[in-house]
């Protein structure tokens, strides 16, 4: 009986334990969530400036290999990916989602694939479909280490495109679709698409008065690359935002089966207390009443 009770009281401690973490870990989740989407929404007005700038420097024709394009309709080389997962665990499907996604897409893509995976737990899902992978980043756990990931995978890609190594690049990440649910999204950075250049070319200017580029292919150029660089820093804090949330679910699913699970191992703690105690009870009046007998 002592045994079962210490037990029962070493089983309550350590869900007790459990439940301290679970919900230290749903508060930074939560907290996290809010810095991602600031930053995505603090990123909006830069992104819409970049846009203004190229929609004037497309009203004119770009120069040739400024962004990207392919040179033949048809292209028998390398499509690359990279694909935004996370480094840890505890988020539910985020993971088998996104990798889900981008091998089936990839699938219906003639040619050959090459990816780069951003997360561990990502990489190990994405070598496991046969996709080669092309290198591997570790997942920023801050918005100020995002900048130097997009640098490292900008730097990187750019060189796998001008060596020829691959000639489209493609982002895989899961998109938040609310505060708690997300949905995977597949966006082409490269070549540019040409719908997209002709919608920033009629884009109207805020004013009356339309600037004038100077120095038009240097300035195209920049202008791009801060394209790139807003399109993969949106991609990185999105994918973390939902990835946050994901693991804020779980971790909400997980508080909840404990609260139950406290509360059988308290019910049944308090069960065996009593039982111990009426036992106990009975043996003091059946030693009482032995010896009134005599």
């Amino acid at each position: 009986m002592s045994d079962t009770i210490v037990g029962l009281r070493r089983k309550i401690g350590g869900a007790g334990d459990l439940q301290s973490v679970v919900r230290t870990m749903k508060a930074l989740a939560a907290s996290s969530i809010g810095q991602y989407e600031q930053s995505v929404s603090a990123l909006a007005d830069y992104a819409r400036t970049v846009e203004l700038g190229l929609s004037v420097c497309f009203r004119k024709d770009p120069p040739v290999g400024l962004m990207g394009e392919q040179k033949k309709k048809t292209h028998s080389g390398t499509i690359g990916a990279v694909v935004f997962g996370s480094d840890q665990g505890l988020v539910g499907q985020f993971n088998e989602v996104v990798a889900d996604y981008a091998v089936k897409t990839l699938a219906a893509r003639p040619g050959h694939h090459s990816v780069w995976a951003v997360g561990e737990r990502v990489q190990t899902r994405l070598a496991d479909a046969g996709l080669p992978l092309l290198g591997f980043f570790s997942v920023p756990n801050s918005v100020k280490a995002i900048t130097p990931l997009v640098v490292q995978i900008l730097l990187e890609s750019e060189a796998a495109h001008s060596q020829g190594k691959i000639y489209e690049l493609h982002l895989f990440y899961n998109r938040p679709t609310s505060r708690a649910v997300y949905a995977p999204v597949n966006q082409r950075l490269l070549p540019l698409d040409e719908t997209w250049r002709s919608d920033l070319a009629i884009l109207p200017w805020p004013t009356g008065n339309l600037p004038e580029v100077i120095g038009s292919g240097a300035t195209l150029r920049a202008l791009i690359h801060e394209y790139l660089f807003i399109s993969l820093f949106r991609a990185c804090a999105e994918s973390l935002a939902s990835e946050n949330a994901s693991r804020l679910t779980a971790m909400q699913r997980a508080e909840k089966n404990i609260d139950e699970l406290l509360e059988d191992l308290n019910r049944h703690f308090h069960q065996l207390r009593q039982r111990g105690i009426d036992e106990e009870l009975f043996d003091v009046i059946s030693g009482f009443e032995a010896l009134a007998k005599e």
